[in-house]
């Protein structure tokens, strides 16, 4: 009977007590230096100002974090940061027409009018998408910042050649949920890093990981899984799942990186360390920055 199992067969009180006690002999805190920890801002740091606008970068790059920007392309083909295939929750007080249109519906003339920050709030008014040569550029003055990309809709042969004229490929971390995309990616260009994402049941991620170890991992410099919280404590994937998935990770040299799913809950990223993670994708990066920094402190 594995772990997960007797876990589930316990009283609620008991078994959250028993994976509690849980933990990986691997420990981040041993093998990382607290200023190298890589903390994922989700879309720039999406929560705390407009998503995948310059603030939001900037706010994630201040706060020691590397900002995720989602990219898409117009249709006039520039390259932009923006998450979602349309304008429903972006521009609520658009027409329901422009509001029924996405990124590759408009060109970039139109793209760049649109304010992208009012519906946060109106200190955030005026906040406008950003082309991704634009990001480029910054980075371009600071060394010692790094991008993730989530590719939504982009040609990647195009991507490359762009990142690579710039001089920022080495810096840049591909993101993607699609296998295919990563190895893509790494052909085109081999000096940047990848991040392969999942989120679900643990029955689909185990089929996940088990198409992975077939290729032995190939072309994955970062794996994240999402992990989820019930009302009752309970951690979907399972404790042992993340301790088997972070030491086979660490076997291949891939980072192992957790993103604890709408949560700023300091507990679970002290848990989600304990149980191995090496890393953490989030939408509040500053609460994560603080907890990092706080469990480093506890081994001196």
């Amino acid at each position: 009977m594995n772990l997960s199992t007797l876990i589930r067969m316990l009283p609620l009180a008991v078994a959250a007590s028993y994976a509690a006690d849980v933990r990986s002999d691997w420990n981040l805190r041993d093998h990382i230096p607290l200023k190298e920890i890589t903390v994922q801002s989700h879309r720039g740091a999406g929560v705390l100002m407009p998503e995948n606008s310059m603030d939001a970068f900037e706010l994630a790059w201040s706060l020691g974090t590397v900002p995720e920007g989602d990219i898409r392309t117009t249709r006039d083909g520039i390259i932009v940061a923006f998450h979602d295939d349309d304008f429903h929750r972006i521009l609520p007080s658009a027409r329901p027409e422009e509001r029924k249109q996405g990124i590759k519906d408009l060109t970039w003339e139109a793209v760049a009018k649109l304010d992208i920050g009012g519906w946060k709030g109106p200190k955030f008014a005026g906040q406008r998408v950003p082309r991704l040569t634009e990001v480029y550029r910054v980075l371009q003055q600071h060394a010692d910042r790094r991008l993730y990309i989530d590719v939504k809709n982009v040609d990647l042969e195009q991507l490359a050649q762009e990142a690579r004229a710039a001089k920022v490929a080495a810096r840049l971390i591909l993101a993607s949920t699609d296998y295919a995309v990563i190895r893509r990616w790494k052909e085109l260009a081999p000096e940047s890093a990848t991040l392969h994402w999942m989120g679900g049941a643990e029955e689909v991620l185990t089929k996940r990981m088990d198409a992975l170890r077939a290729s032995g991992f190939a072309d994955i410099t970062q794996l994240q899984i999402h992990v989820r919280t019930g009302k009752d404590g309970a951690m979907t994937p399972s404790p042992e799942f993340l301790l088997k998935t972070g030491a086979e990770l660490r076997a291949h040299n891939i980072l192992f990186q957790t993103l604890p799913w709408q949560s700023n809950d300091p507990q679970l990223f002290r848990r989600l360390m304990d149980l191995g993670s090496a890393s953490f994708a989030t939408d509040y990066p500053d609460v994560a920055m603080k907890t990092i920094r706080e469990y480093y402190a506890q081994r001196r």
